[in-house]
């Protein structure tokens, strides 16, 4: 019941924003933290009838539910766009301010300019509908919430692929993040095109 009672909530959030901005989008990214591969950013339109059983932060889904999530949410949405920021742009303008290009691609992705978009976190990216951010979002509305299972599942993908690409390096165990075994295997093997090197500068030059 208190699933239920939470998956509710995160609906009638989004209600109470379609009565000033009838069509609107969440906006959330996944992969600021990680070592290696692309940020993500998904953006999601949802329309009042749409309710998804289940829906919530994808931190707190597993990653099969996550899964099952991710195709219907893209069966049900009125709109998505799921976009990325590479490691070379990471490092080119940092990991912020990629994760804020990812997510203005995302938006700009839709099939419909959407009149506002509702932001996942602490600051805005730069978009050309008006744009509100909101702090935790993922467990307060359900467009977010839709928005960074996508974001997430798609960049797990993403790692799996580099998994087959770079066997070694164990993506499809910790997607890029900075585990011990990461970082054994770094050492072992040096850094690849993927890894983002603004945040690999302790690793001795030769390692790359």
């Amino acid at each position: 019941m208190a699933e239920l009672k939470l998956h509710q909530e995160l609906f009638d959030y989004d209600s109470e924003i379609r009565r000033i901005h009838p069509v609107f989008c969440g906006v959330d990214e996944a992969g600021r933290g990680p070592l290696a591969g692309d940020v993500y950013a998904a953006a999601v339109v949802l329309s009042d009838k749409t309710l998804i059983k289940g829906l919530n932060d994808s931190k707190k889904i597993s990653e099969k539910n996550r899964e099952k999530l991710f195709d219907i949410i893209i069966e049900n949405a009125d709109d998505f766009c799921i976009a990325s920021a590479s490691a070379e742009e990471i490092d080119r303008i940092n990991i912020l301010q990629a994760a804020m290009l990812a997510m203005e691609k995302a938006v700009a992705g839709l099939k419909k300019a959407p009149e506002f978009a509702l932001i996942d976190g602490n600051r805005c990216p730069a978009l050309p509908c008006t744009s509100e951010f909101l702090v935790k979002g993922d467990a307060k509305s359900a467009s977010i919430a839709a928005a960074s299972v996508l974001a997430k599942v798609a960049r797990d993908r993403y790692m799996r692929q580099l998994a087959e690409e770079y066997p070694e390096y164990g993506f499809e165990k910790h997607k890029g993040y900075g585990t011990k075994l990461h970082y054994e295997m770094i050492e072992k093997y040096g850094i690849t095109p993927v890894h983002r090197r603004s945040f690999l500068k302790k690793l001795s030059n030769d390692k790359s």
